[in-house]
């Protein structure tokens, strides 16, 4: 028990660091202090990979799926998880569904959410309790066919986790992984378009991410203009102002602000000429 305690609790602290820093683990981490189950995490994906859309897994209702068949027409929030999980998967579920929910973009209609467990063991019937968590805390029951909780084998789970660059450890003893905690937003073709790490994700750069993952086919007009002030950066995983993009925003504003005053002026110069010319005419009429 105390092995079982000792690894949920390296899984929390592993999260709130995460969720802290927005950094990765980097991969193949050899220091020798380290537990041998933390040394071979890692979580770094590569921008515009492919996660195969062939591998095969089954949905919370058992039903045989293919992850391509959540691609093609909107973009796709991905996280891996294991659905036994003592602490961090419930918290990143938990802070997935807290930040979509901030969200007005809508699961089913503006993109998919696809929860996959890395766990061979984990069952459809396993999924589907998960699933009813999630959508009690997501609130929106209207949107459940946009929530897709998988389980399969490991050939399928190798695929789509290798691909992603998501690495993880077993602990036979205790029966419980070591592993990262993130998410993936993936094109409508499966490239991965951005990611973000931690357990706890802004509303404003997930909303940003979906936007830019779907080729600007959702957002708003105000999404936009965000994305031209805003840019993702890999290396920190999170939007951000460049100092490019401030001058340049600077420069719109100065240039505004003149044309407007310009025009200011010329309004009030025309304004008191025209009066001027009405006083004079006026004191020529009390003269006559």
């Amino acid at each position: 028990m105390s092995r079982i305690r000792q690894l949920a609790g390296m899984a929390v602290l592993l999260g709130a660091a995460w969720s802290a820093s927005a950094q990765t683990i980097p991969e193949g981490v050899t220091d020798p202090g380290l537990p041998a189950s933390l040394r071979s995490i890692g979580f770094a994906p590569k921008l515009d990979a492919v996660i195969p859309g062939t591998a095969a897994f089954r949905d919370e209702t058992g039903r045989e799926v293919r992850l391509g068949d959540y691609y093609g027409i909107r973009p796709v929030l991905l996280a891996f998880v294991y659905y036994q999980c003592p602490a961090l998967c419930d918290q990143l579920q938990q802070g997935i569904a807290g930040t979509l929910k901030m969200l007005s973009l809508r699961p089913g209609s503006d993109y998919e959410v696809v929860l996959i467990s890395f766990d061979p063991k984990d069952t459809p019937e396993i999924a589907a309790r998960k699933k009813k968590e999630a959508m009690s805390r997501y609130g929106r029951p209207e949107t459940a066919g946009g929530w897709h909780y998988l389980s399969g084998g490991q050939e399928a789970i190798a695929q789509v986790t290798e691909a992603a660059n998501y690495h993880y450890s077993y602990d036979a003893k205790s029966g419980l992984f070591a592993h990262a905690s993130g998410i993936l937003l993936l094109t409508p073709a499966g490239h991965i378009s951005r990611y973000f790490y931690g357990v706890d994700f802004s509303p404003r750069d997930v909303r940003l991410g979906l936007v830019e993952a779907s080729a600007g086919k959702i957002g708003t007009v105000s999404d936009h203009v965000l994305l031209f002030c805003f840019q993702y950066d890999p290396g920190a995983a999170r939007y951000s102002a460049t100092i490019l993009t401030v001058v340049r925003a600077v420069g719109i504003l100065t240039v505004l602000a003149l044309v407007f005053g310009i025009l200011i002026f010329r309004w009030y110069e025309s304004r008191v000429t025209r009066l001027a010319k009405l006083g004079a005419g006026a004191n020529l009429q009390g003269v006559h």
